[in-house]
Formats: structure tokens, sequence, C-alpha cells
């Protein structure tokens, strides 16, 4: 982006090289200090929407971990005892290749996302940005006031006012990363354990309760010091989004072709003809970054896509007469050619392998068997005959994946003639998510069996005979010489 990189910063015809800017962190001083960030606080349409989400999306958090489908948990990932349930469906290590397809589609839709988008995950929904900016920092707002009131008492002396301010924004700080610990916890053990934990005391479930500890301290430490270094040197999905964006990807840009060159305003002034841009360098749109960033110097490493900057270059426009937009959502192609959003052929080829993943991923969900089973023979057994039939002994093992009990008989598939013999009843109960395990006899009739070992097909079948898995083993009989 050479144009948007050497960019006038004023009416004196001062260049910014690329190299002033992009070989920095904007939270950092060139001896490596951390330089806190002040956000003023933001407003305008973008805001409101960005709020809507965030209520949406919190109040799905914490209200989540309470729905139950078919008495399972809407979403239950506990790796420890391997339950995991999604949408109220359960899956099991059985069922991991199902999981990693999904985690890999996941991956696919980011990809294409970000082609497309950019960052505007980062700004409308990631979970750093919804606590830190829609809860964190609204409480440090109302406690501290804005931008120029948290300043003044960042710099102010240890007196009555800067204890008690600090002192009560970091313990409510506290009592939330307490409360945000908990209900993730409840996505891990579900909710009822979690209420049984509380009860209990810590006593009781130490080893539960050092670990809240951690990841309370853990979320503490990110939401009231660390904040947006986050995004700028942790997550991995900042470094991502410089090898998918493109320009056509839509991101938040500074017109720099209507902005430059700027100047300060002046009340009746004929910009256009002073040689002057719509950028009146008024540096609002510096002041309500919460990662430090001058957007006008082009897209960076540091933003999130939040919008703050475009509320407030609008907000600015309104009040001198020019028209919005300076700051917008628009792709570098748009910016600097004046071109159209296109749907460019790297996009389609993402939402052509994007469509086929998710079709082959239902298609897996969809005939995933309620049952699943399996039919090994014990180690070092072999067949015996019986009546003029030769007995094959198996171990049976079943997992109801289903959401309701069952009664499972068992048959011989393929050769058809075959017997079952259990050692109590044909019909096997299984409770839902249960493993039940037992053994089986399979007989044939001598003269069907022609090989030391032939395959057979053994069916699963429900109370109402519909056929729920099948399993290929081997059937031993006596050595016969063919001729």
């Amino acid at each position: 982006m050479a144009e948007q990189d050497n960019v006038f910063r004023g009416g004196q015809g001062q260049v910014v090289e690329a190299e002033t800017f992009r070989d920095s962190v904007g939270t950092m001083d060139q001896s490596g200090k951390r330089k806190w960030v002040f956000p003023r606080k933001p407003s305008g349409r973008y805001t409101n929407y960005r709020t809507i989400v965030a209520v949406f999306l919190l109040a799905l958090f914490f209200i989540l971990p309470f729905i139950r489908i078919n008495g399972n948990p809407f979403l239950l990932v506990n790796v420890v005892e391997r339950h995991f349930y999604i949408f109220g469906q359960p899956f099991y290590p059985q069922d991991f290749f199902i999981l990693a397809l999904g985690a890999i589609t996941s991956i696919v839709f980011i990809i294409l996302f970000t082609v497309v988008f950019g960052r505007i995950f980062c700004g409308w929904i990631c979970p750093q940005t919804i606590f830190l900016e829609m809860v964190f920092r609204k409480i440090e707002y109302a406690i501290e006031g804005d931008r120029n009131k948290q300043m003044r008492l960042d710099r102010q002396e240890w007196n009555y006012e800067k204890i008690w301010k600090r002192a009560l924004k970091w313990s409510i700080y506290i009592v939330i990363s307490l409360i945000i610990t908990h209900w993730m916890f409840m996505y891990i053990v579900g909710y009822q354990e979690v209420f049984d934990m509380i009860k209990e005391g810590p006593l009781t479930n130490f080893t539960s309760f050092l670990v809240m500890i951690i990841f309370t301290a853990s979320f503490y430490f990110t939401f009231a010091w660390f904040r947006e270094q986050v995004c700028t040197l942790v997550c991995p999905y900042g470094r991502l989004q410089g090898v998918l964006i493109d320009k056509q990807t839509i991101n938040v840009y500074y017109d720099f072709k209507r902005g430059e060159n700027r100047a300060k305003w002046r009340k009746g002034e004929d910009r256009a003809a002073a040689g002057k841009g719509d950028c009146i360098d008024c540096n609002q749109c510096v002041v309500v970054c919460p990662t430090g960033i001058d957007i006008r110097d082009g897209q960076q490493l540091e933003c999130v896509n939040c919008t703050a900057c475009i509320d407030a270059c609008d907000e600015v426009m309104v009040k001198t007469g020019l028209p919005p937009g300076l700051i917008r959502y628009a792709t570098e192609d748009e910016i600097e050619k004046e071109l159209p959003f296109k749907y460019t052929t790297r996009t389609k080829a993402y939402t052509v392998v994007l469509a086929l993943m998710i079709g082959f991923l239902g298609f897996l969900l969809y005939n995933r068997n309620p049952v699943e089973a399996k039919f090994i023979k014990p180690a070092g057994s072999s067949f015996f005959v019986r009546d003029s039939k030769i007995t094959n002994t198996y171990n049976y093992t079943f997992l109801n994946k289903s959401n309701r009990d069952a009664v499972l008989t068992i048959k011989v598939l393929e050769p058809a003639n075959g017997e079952i013999s259990l050692s109590q009843t044909n019909k096997i109960k299984i409770k839902k998510g249960d493993i039940t395990k037992g053994t089986v006899n399979i007989s044939f009739p001598q003269k069907d069996i022609k090989l030391s070992k032939q395959n057979i097909s053994i069916g699963v079948y429900d109370e109402n005979g519909k056929l729920l898995d099948t399993f290929k083993t081997y059937f031993e009989g006596p050595f016969k010489l063919q001729f």
C-alpha cells in the first residue's frame, strides 16, 4: 500500500515514511517499556451496534450452561472424563475424527471470513474484546471517568481518591474474574457439579479450587493489566491475517485520498481551494483507539477493526459539515483505485472448499450410528464343535451414542445361517451414554465352514428391528485342504 504509506502529516509537507510506524508497537516506547493506553470512551452508530452484539453474546455465555436438549447439556467439553456435548448431541472419543473435521472446517471458515472481512471477528465477537471493552472498560469508565480523568488519576500521588478508586475497581475486577471462571467450569463439568463444589467447599475439592484460583488470577491479569497486549503480542490470529488479507479484503481504512493533505480546521475556509483534505488532524481517531495506533498510518497489526475510530471521525465530520466516511469499512482497492468489492478467485476457491467440507461433515453427522458395536475374539481362544456345529466365542462392547435407552439384539448377517447364543437373553439393555460389555457365542453348521478363517458380518438391531451398526470379523474353523 505504497501510496498510503507515504502520506502528509499536515499542511507543511512533512512526509511519514512507513518505517516510522511499522517497525514499532504502539503500546511500547523505543526502550521497550509499556505505554499505557487510555482510550476515550467511544460513542456512535457502530459502538451501539457492537454493544447490542456484546449483550447478546454475553447473555449466551451466561445462559447456555443451563440449557439442556433431551436431558443433555447444550455444550459441554469435559476433556478429563471424555464427555462431549455439542448442540445437545453426545460425542465420544470414538467420534474424534468428526470433531477433528469440525475443527478443520472451522479453521477454513475463519480463513474465508478473514479473506473477505479482515479482523471484524476481533472487534465484534472475540471474547477478549467483548469482556475487555464491554465489561471491564465500562467499569473503569464508571469509577475513574473518561480518558482525561484516568490520565490525571494515573499521574497523581497515591492519595485517598486514587486509593479508593483503584481498590474499588480492582475488587470488582476480581469478583468478575471469579464469576467468569465459574462459568467457564460449567462448560467443562456442568453447572450442577460447579454448584456442588461451591456447597462442599474448597477443602473437599481442593484441586478444582486451586485450578479456579489460577484461572481467576489469569483472567484478572489479562483484563486488568495485560489488556490490548493480548491482541498485539499473544494472539496468533493477528499474525495470520497478515498473510490472508489482500486488496479486496474489507477492513477499517482511512481514505487518504480524500483526507490528505490534512490540516487544522478553520471555519469558513474553502479547504479544497487551499489544497487541504477533509482530515482536520483533530487526533480523535487516535485517542479512542483501544490499541493506541493511528489508523491514518495505514493497515497495522494492532488494529482489531473495533470501529471506534469510525464513530469518532464521523462525529467530527458531522460537526464540521463535511461528509462522514473518511474512515470507514472499505477495501484497499476501493480507497486507492475506487474499485468496488470483488469476489476474487481465491475467495471462490475457499468458498467451494468450505462448502464441500460442511457438506461432508453434515453427511458424517447424519449417518453417525446411534450405537457403536465391536466383537473381538478373546486372546488365545479357539473354536469348539458341539452337535455338528462349530462355535466361536466373542467379547462384545456396545456404546449407546443416542439420547435414549436402547434394547439391542444381535444377528449374523453374512453368512446368513449363523446362530447367536448369549449367556442370559438375546436382548441387551443399555442406557443412553453407557457402555456395556459381555460374551456371545456364534455357531455355524460344520458343512458351511469352508475355511479355517472365514469372514463374517454381525449386525446390531434395536427393538423395532432397525439395523444400528455392523461389525466385520472372522470366524475360526478346522483346517481343511483345498483342492
